[in-house]
């Protein structure tokens, strides 16, 4: 009883302390404009005539859906209210669908969580439905408003509030409730990490080193600018093909998603084969770089890399991979090079890119005028976007995984966020120039200009039509950020004559960084790329295994003839640091 009692006296001064640090660190919370945490006035007017509107024209509808509700409800309380007046300590029939948010075996045995789960489900149901009949809105009205509904939807799943969660309360138990205890710590820790902001570390930080156990593969920085630094790979080949292969990367994240670990690391995969590798890992933006624009990442970054490589290599042309909204950079460039009439790449590769926004996917949701409007006030105060915004809005495409279900685990289950390199590359992310910012938002995503006019840049007028040389295009198939339908559509819009199109399974990182020797996920080709998105899949040939393969026999035929392996910084370039190299590890305080 000593013993109890001792350490429940300890975990309540434990308790009292970050108590205090709690109100402290909420106390400090940043300043961020309004706008940024949800939609604007205009969409909850809109919702609430179209819904006065059915009221008006269709009350039968409405009021049948509001009995059926009603009914549901009723029926599911007196079902287990009868099971209970009859000594049975057990739920009614449950004949709701399977969701691993309510694996406990509780959610179907014990009648007070089934209780709640069904009822949950019943009220989800009915509000989805109401969403569902509402008329006269547009598309992407309606496609924003059933977005945020089911935020709040899962926002009040009953598993993410202690009460209600099977999970939480067996553990505390178990603990003595050492684990909300930890749990507070956590909590505790991440407000006071993202200054005020509750959200969930997603990997242990502790566990990773750059260039010790992760991003490893031999190299060196060989050159480097305010913008970027142009990292060369050691080779394992005792002769690579003549020309060499430049990636960029997005500057949303940080290129070592392709050197996570040796066996998965598509760096090293890329060397293997017999190439002079060269990678860009560009600047984390401070304050200072509010002017930087996309006509910076071009000037000092793509056209600088390439005439560094083509020094080093003495080749006349590189290979060109850019990742994400690196393609679409390297669109932009092509299309620049084209109207200076210069030709130093030979070929271009587009990993999950989009050049054609006339569809915006899921981000419809954050790509209207009231978000954009107020990310472009937010930069213009701050210089650059924050890092976190970014953070945040990728986490709510996907907010039971990348919210609620890591908020449960560390902030009630008490448990240490995980030692998983990819979510700790996720969580290690970038802030954005704020002129690049508003140019990708406003001219690209928002006016599509590339794709269906011009985009003007550099004193030239770009469009995607001009991008004309030999390609590949490898879009996942269930990728939420670069969805691989528009992704297709922008490469039907390329000049190209020779374009290659590769749909891999899985998503934007996974379907990339997809190693042969997992043999994990297969992809799809088809060489038909006149037909329509729907036809084209559906008349696609299936293969087993990664992409890599494919891909790199294709980019065998635009690599010239094999030559002795070059040697780290040739023709008088210096090493100027070892890979992983410095940008990569830096994170700007603002």
């Amino acid at each position: 009883m000593g013993d109890h009692l001792e350490k429940l006296n300890t975990n309540l001064k434990r308790v009292e302390e970050l108590s205090q640090r709690l109100v402290e660190a909420l106390a400090n919370k940043g300043q961020n404009d309004p706008g940024l945490n949800g939609p604007g006035p205009d969409l909850y007017m809109k919702a609430s005539m179209a819904y006065w509107s059915e009221l008006v024209n269709n009350p039968a509808k409405l009021m049948e859906r509001q009995v059926k509700f009603w009914a549901d409800s009723v029926t599911h309380y007196a079902e287990a209210q009868q099971n209970l007046a009859q000594g049975k300590l057990e739920p009614p029939e449950d004949n709701t669908p399977d969701d691993r948010r309510f694996s406990n075996p509780l959610w179907k045995t014990h009648p007070y969580f089934n209780y709640v789960k069904q009822q949950y489900m019943i009220s989800a149901n009915a509000i989805e439905a109401s969403l569902k009949d509402l008329e006269g809105l547009e598309h992407k009205d309606r496609q924003r408003i059933e977005f945020f509904a089911k935020q709040m939807v899962d926002l009040f799943a009953p598993t993410n509030f202690l009460a209600t969660n099977p999970d939480a309360l067996e553990r505390a138990v178990e603990t003595e409730g050492e684990s909300l205890v930890k749990g507070l710590e956590n909590l505790v820790r991440d407000i006071e990490a993202h200054k005020g902001e509750i959200l969930p570390t997603l990997a242990d930080g502790s566990a990773f080193e750059l260039g010790t156990n992760i991003a490893t593969a031999k190299g060196a920085v060989i050159y480097r600018n305010e913008m970027m630094e142009l990292l060369q790979f050691a080779p394992t080949t005792e002769t690579v093909y003549k020309k060499p292969v430049i990636i960029f990367p997005p500057w949303i994240n940080k290129y070592y998603v392709m050197d996570l670990r040796p066996e998965n690391s598509l760096i090293r995969w890329i060397v293997d084969q017999g190439y002079t590798l060269f990678v860009v890992s560009w600047k984390n933006p401070d304050k200072s770089y509010s002017d930087k624009g996309l006509e910076d990442y071009i000037e000092k970054g793509y056209l600088k890399a390439i005439d560094v490589a083509k020094e080093v290599t003495g080749s006349k042309a590189v290979n060109a991979v850019g990742y994400c909204i690196a393609g679409t950079t390297l669109s932009l460039t092509l299309s620049l090079l084209k109207k200076r009439r210069q030709k130093p790449i030979s070929s271009a590769t587009f990993f999950t890119t989009l050049t054609d926004f006339s569809d915006q996917g899921e981000f419809t949701v954050f790509l209207q005028n009231d978000f954009v409007d107020a990310i472009e006030r937010q930069v213009a105060e701050d210089g650059v976007l924050d890092n976190k915004y970014m953070a945040k809005t990728f986490s709510f495409l996907r907010a039971k995984d990348l919210i609620y279900g890591p908020a449960v685990r560390s902030y009630m289950m008490g448990e240490a966020p995980p030692a998983f390199d990819l979510l700790y590359w996720n969580g290690d992310g970038t802030h954005l120039p704020g002129k690049m910012t508003v140019q990708y938002l406003r001219g690209l995503c928002q006016s599509n200009d590339f794709a269906e006019r011009t985009f003007e840049l550099m004193g030239k007028k770009l469009k995607v039509s001009d991008v004309d040389l030999p390609l590949c295009a490898i879009a996942c198939e269930a990728d939420h950020i670069a969805a691989w339908k528009d992704s297709y559509r922008g490469v039907q819009k390329m000049g190209s004559k020779d374009k290659t199109f590769i749909l891999s399974q899985s998503g934007h990182i996974a379907g990339i960084i997809n190693p042969p020797n997992k043999k994990k996920y297969g992809h799809y080709t088809n060489d038909d790329l006149s037909l329509s998105v729907k036809d084209w899949r559906e008349q696609a040939e299936f293969h087993e295994g990664s992409w890599w393969p494919r891909w790199e026999a294709w980019l065998r035929t635009h690599s010239g003839k094999r030559v002795a392996a070059r040697s780290l910084g040739e023709s008088g370039y210096k090493i100027l640091a070892q890979a992983p190299g410095t940008y990569v590890k830096e994170t700007p305080e603002l």
